[in-house]
């Protein structure tokens, strides 16, 4: 029986070795490939969202728009095409979640630095407030990489329509002024076809972590 065992022995591991390659192999075709979900205005805090948008499931995207960075130039949607990009919305004289805002803001950057196809944008809800000198100090001063991160000034009217009807991340005023707005700390992914696939606490350092795992999930998908 030794002798059996011992002559058959190499055939015995190689056949072993298969069979774990195999198996291996079968796992990772059944093994479920993570997606990210698209999100819709109907899921959102209708809050943040513009009354004619609070019913629909599907088929939302981002809109076009034209706005101006922290360089002075032209900043559209036509910049974006294709991109994976972190939004956020935010002020540059703001003392309270802005600041941490911006620091994880600072983080995603450090971490994609070497991604081209991952880029972010904010946008200022003060633009009366925040010119492009402004927002170029404010970039300078927080350490933002012009190549990669975009902060727009521009319309109140258009910065109000995308925020509300768009990335769906602002609440009206209280006191009912024209296009003010409250912003949240949420950061939105959106994804190469302008569609939204997660909404981030911005000053939660866990959501970031999870804002990162997620980008890499979109990137394989």
């Amino acid at each position: 029986m030794l002798q059996f065992f011992s002559k058959y022995k190499p055939f015995a591991l190689v056949l072993g070795i298969l069979s774990v390659i195999i198996i291996f192999g079968i796992y990772n075709v059944l093994k479920p490939i993570p997606k990210l979900k698209v999100w819709q205005p109907s899921e959102f805090d209708p809050e943040v969202v513009d009354s004619t948008l609070v019913h629909v499931k599907k088929y939302h995207t981002i809109n076009d728009f034209s706005l101006i960075n922290q360089n002075g130039a032209a900043v559209t949607h036509t910049d974006y095409d294709g991109k994976i990009y972190v939004a956020d919305f935010f002020f540059t004289t703001c003392q309270t979640i802005c600041p941490i805002m911006t620091d994880h803001m600072l983080q995603i950057q450090e971490e994609l630095s070497d991604d081209n196809d991952i880029l972010l944008l904010s946008h200022t809800v003060t633009p009366e407030i925040d010119s492009v000198a402004q927002l170029k100090k404010y970039a300078v001063e927080k350490g933002v990489d012009d190549n990669k991160w975009n902060l727009v000034t521009g319309d109140k009217e258009q910065i109000y329509n995308l925020a509300r009807k768009s990335y769906l991340v602002v609440k009206d005023l209280p006191n009912d002024e024209q296009y003010g707005m409250i912003h949240t700390e949420n950061f939105v992914l959106v994804d190469p076809q302008k569609r939204i696939r997660g909404i981030y606490d911005g000053t939660n350092p866990e959501e970031i972590a999870k804002l990162l795992e997620d980008i890499n999930i979109l990137k394989q998908e």
